[in-house]
């Protein structure tokens, strides 16, 4: 297929979505996977002319995608780590990600406590060396801080003890609204992107991966599925990759050596009270050598995170009682009023694909490499995972390079996604926005007045979250249940896992009037129910 080719007008009517994919029989490149690392992908090919198709089994960033610590970062472990390379890629990597989407990602400044007086001195060089490393994509400079100027940075903290402080910036974003903001303007751009459309097998011809099947989860009655053919195909299926890679080396007649080492990180949700600042704070090494976040995100507190490996890769993680203890009680060390069970107010947990090293050996999943990994298999089909959502961009420019040198896709003209603002970026003289504030219109960015257009702006449901924006989920951004709305077009669930179940009714109620389906409540309850915090 020419590389000119031009796919169906963009939609989010799901009839329509279906009726062109089953129109479809070819495409250039197919990318299975609609998280971080296939909807940048999916983006970068079709800005470059590509054909593209992009199918989701689930919501689009419905697993890992959705569940980060909501950092933009160079990664300040990974420096200490001494992994130069990856630290300086992110630093460079979150300026473009900042420039290209700043209603959804914005700079944050982090304070690091000393309680021993070394600490000071020691974290405060090494800070310094990650300012160096940015050079011109630098956030602001590094900071030491006195005992005063620490506790006034950020009210609520522990005092007893303390020497003073190292004050320092990073990032933080919205992911699951950044990832439905790429799919859609891949989609913009000419792409054709599904949600709930898993891909059920990969086809083979002559012994190379030409292209797949798919089926509708949604689909009331007739089933509807059918083929699509491609030049080359993604799998970039997060930390489901191993089950793609397996029906591929199947079709070979070989075994699967597992590419993924799941690890488990828990975060935990509580009132802005118990840290009423606007800098996020970092504790570098906790007792058991970990990091502790305590991050302000959309009027709330995130705590976190834990680094816990795992063999089962379900589609809603839970968190074991250790970890979300772990997290309390570290946090107690650090707060001046410690946050109980009782008071969080929702628990997530997210699943990182970490790749696996050839010679596993002791030190867990800490020790494992946050980069990412692409490999193109013996048939053909090219496989992306690790990695983290900072250097989604890059990720998806090294994939392409990779599909490139296999001779799946031609000669590419050169990469635009470093300077291309996404859907509803505003411009750079626009008032700036902080994801710091309590949910609304800003995450919209420019489409915040098509919001208000809509009827029910005015009709609160909790948390900022107003009937329009419900009706502008439905409509213009692919949501098709009430988890879609309440997880990922609006953070409810993710914030307050109790205001999310009263929500459920009303946004059932929106659903069936703007696509004739009521979002299936039931499944959303019961998930809620997750999301409360389990006894320790």
């Amino acid at each position: 297929m020419s590389q000119n080719a031009v796919l169906p007008p963009v939609t989010t009517d799901r009839d329509r979505l279906l009726h062109d994919l089953e129109a479809l029989t070819e495409v250039d490149l197919i990318v299975i996977g609609g998280g971080a690392s296939g909807l940048g992908v999916a983006l970068d090919a079709r800005l470059r002319g590509l054909s593209v198709l992009l199918l989701e089994s689930c919501d689009f960033a419905g697993g890992t995608s959705s569940r980060a610590t909501k950092l933009v970062h160079g990664g300040v472990r990974y420096l200490a780590q001494g992994n130069i390379g990856l630290v300086r890629e992110a630093l460079h990597e979150r300026r473009a990600l900042l420039n290209n989407a700043p209603h959804l990602a914005q700079p944050l400044a982090f304070v690091m406590p000393a309680y021993r007086p070394w600490e000071v001195p020691f974290y405060g060089t090494g800070l310094k060396v990650y300012d160096a490393l940015a050079g011109s994509a630098s956030l602001g400079r590094t900071e030491w801080l006195g005992r005063a100027r620490t506790a006034a940075q950020l009210p609520g903290l522990q005092t007893a003890g303390l020497f003073g402080g190292v004050k320092y910036w990073d990032g933080q974003f919205d992911d699951a609204r950044l990832a439905l903001t790429l799919a859609r303007t891949a989609a913009v751009q000419g792409a054709l992107v599904l949600n709930y459309c898993p891909v059920i097998d990969v086809l083979h011809e002559n012994g190379r991966v030409g292209g797949v099947r798919w089926r509708d989860a949604l689909s009331d009655g007739a089933r509807r599925e059918g083929t699509v053919r491609a030049r080359c195909v993604i799998n970039a299926t997060g930390v489901w990759v191993d089950d793609l890679r397996r029906l591929d080396d199947a079709a070979r007649g070989q075994d699967t050596t597992p590419m993924v080492a799941p690890s488990q990180g828990v975060h935990l949700v509580v009132d802005r009270s118990f840290m009423p600042s606007t800098e996020a704070l970092l504790v570098p090494r906790t007792r058991d050598g970990r990091v502790l976040f305590a991050v302000p995100w959309l009027g709330h507190l995130i705590l976190g995170t834990t680094d816990t490996p795992r063999d089962a890769v379900a589609r809603e993680p839970r968190a074991l009682p250790e970890e979300v203890a772990f997290i309390l009680n570290e946090s107690a060390h650090v707060l001046a009023r410690a946050p109980r069970a009782e008071d969080v107010l929702s628990v997530w947990v997210g699943l990182r694909p970490l790749v696996r090293p050839e010679h596993e050996d002791e030190g867990g999943t800490k020790a494992i490499s946050r980069e990412h990994t692409v490999r193109v298999s013996p048939s053909g089909m090219v496989t992306v995972t690790g990695g983290k959502w900072t250097t989604y961009r890059s990720m998806a420019e090294d994939v392409l390079r990779h599909c490139r040198d296999a001779g799946l896709v031609p000669e590419l003209p050169p990469c635009r996604t470093a300077r291309f603002p996404l859907l509803g970026a505003p411009p750079p003289d626009a008032p700036a926005t902080r994801l710091t504030d309590p949910p609304g219109l800003h995450v919209y960015g420019t489409e915040a007045a098509d919001v208000q257009a809509l009827p029910g702006v005015g009709n609160d449901l909790g948390l900022g979250l107003s009937e329009a924006m419900v009706r502008h989920a439905a409509r213009r951004e692919y949501a098709r249940t009430v988890e879609d709305v309440l997880a990922r077009r609006h953070r409810m669930l993710f914030l307050h896992a109790d205001r999310a179940i009263q929500a459920a009714p009303a946004v059932s109620r929106i659903l069936v009037e703007e696509i004739g389906s009521d979002g299936d409540p039931e499944a959303f309850l019961a998930l809620a129910e997750q999301y409360r915090c389990v006894p320790v």
